[in-house]
């Protein structure tokens, strides 16, 4: 069977999933038609033949087309408040349009708790592009994100869809899943997030004794080191694991292997 042609994705895949910063140089156009896959048999042989390669634009592509999607994004959910575009692994959509939805995707997430995060994995979602977005021609300013999980690393998928479109949430939970399975391929099971090395060694004696149940005033005597100090390390921790409350840091730092 052939295989289908890659897409033409304007961020390159390392093996760390790295994005590329000279992305302005390159332009982007709709995923093409003709390589729809016409079955779900047909999509499951032809990611196969893919995913083992690493390729996830080309994956990306067959899958957005599966879906009945224009323009695909897979992004790292943990990475949405970094700044600059760092969170996305790969992607067709408009350049600008990228840089306007990274403040969205921030903003949206520090609006969900954990638990939320969790009851939402795999199940497609609804959204508007902002308004100030230059959405391409032809094309819904409505997307759909939706995000899974591949060992400790979240990830999130949105898609673009034609004026008009409306798309299958069962299909869209298929996507998910293959997307999930081709994703698997690219970064492996044992990569940690690298957010982790942001964290200061003070930072992380602050998160192992929360896990351990102790407050402010116990960590400052176990330290040494003021009650008020402790608070702000543990402010800090929130700030860079994107959590609002210490039960939220604490399931952060379990599931990715901190504490």
């Amino acid at each position: 069977m052939r295989a289908p042609p890659a897409g033409l994705a304007f961020l390159k895949e390392t093996h760390q999933l790295k994005a590329d910063v000279d992305i302005r140089r390159l332009t982007v156009k709709p995923l093409n038609p003709a390589v729809q896959p016409s079955s779900r048999v047909q999509v499951i042989s032809w990611m196969g033949e893919i995913a083992g390669t690493g390729d996830m634009s080309g994956s990306l592509d067959v899958l957005a087309t599966y879906a009945g999607a224009s323009y695909y994004m897979l992004a790292r959910e943990d990475m949405f408040q970094e700044n600059g575009l760092s969170f996305v692994i790969t992607s067709n959509w408009p350049f600008d349009l990228v840089k306007k939805i990274g403040g969205t995707l921030a903003a949206s997430q520090a609006r969900v708790s954990e638990m939320e995060k969790c009851l939402s994995l795999l199940q497609p979602q609804l959204h508007i592009l902002p308004d100030e977005g230059c959405i391409p021609k032809g094309t819904d300013r409505q997307y759909c994100a939706m995000t899974f999980c591949v060992g400790n690393i979240r990830f999130a998928l949105l898609l673009m869809f034609p004026e008009g479109t409306v798309p299958s949430m069962e299909r869209l939970r298929e996507v998910g899943l293959l997307c999930g399975y081709s994703a698997s391929f690219g970064i492996g099971y044992d990569l940690k997030v690298e957010r982790d090395i942001d964290l200061t060694e003070r930072e992380l004696e602050c998160l192992y004794w929360i896990a351990e149940g102790k407050t402010s005033d116990e960590m400052a005597t176990i330290l040494g080191i003021s009650r008020n100090t402790i608070n702000n390390y543990i402010t800090s921790v929130m700030r860079k694991t994107a959590t609002k409350t210490r039960s939220e840091a604490i399931a952060y730092a379990v599931r990715n292997n901190l504490v």
